[in-house]
């Protein structure tokens, strides 16, 4: 059998991008700083062991952290903890008695599991702008938001 002209491994789809501002915290650039950094060296272990496809898998995700590292906008921490806003540690409370607390980041240092939440996600659009004491719909239910730091 014949191997096709070229390289059928250099056709891996790029992963998509997100239409959104990449908007970033200081942790969240060292992030992709660090991945860029580890693709780095994923893509050197895969040429030097000859694996094409994780050679290509490698290359395609450093092609779309390079992206995001091109297109990311710093936004410090901000000194105001009177409205939620991008960086905000914020608390709620819902109508039923639960509280919630997490960090509002950007979209690839989100993780919900850990506390943070996207800046695009509903839950930090129907909050962003809010004062300590604002209500807001989230999910369905009304939410107070009880605290804002940092």
């Amino acid at each position: 059998m014949k191997e096709p002209d070229g390289d059928v491994f250099d056709d891996i789809a790029d992963r998509p991008l997100s239409p959104h501002r990449n908007l970033v915290t200081p942790e969240g650039l060292a992030q992709i700083d660090a991945e860029i950094e580890r693709l780095h060296a994923l893509v050197s272990q895969a040429q030097e062991a000859h694996d094409r496809t994780a050679t290509a898998r490698a290359q395609r995700d450093l092609r779309y952290w390079q992206a995001r590292r091109a297109s990311a906008e710093l936004v410090p921490p901000m000194a105001d903890r009177v409205k939620v806003h991008f960086g905000s540690n914020v608390k709620i409370h819902y109508e039923d008695g639960r509280e919630m607390k997490f960090r509002i980041v950007g979209e690839d240092e989100a993780d919900p599991s850990q506390g943070s939440v996207s800046h695009v996600s509903p839950l930090a659009q129907a909050l962003l702008g809010k004062q300590v004491g604002d209500e807001a719909k989230v999910a369905g239910q009304d939410v107070e938001v009880t605290a804002i730091s940092g």
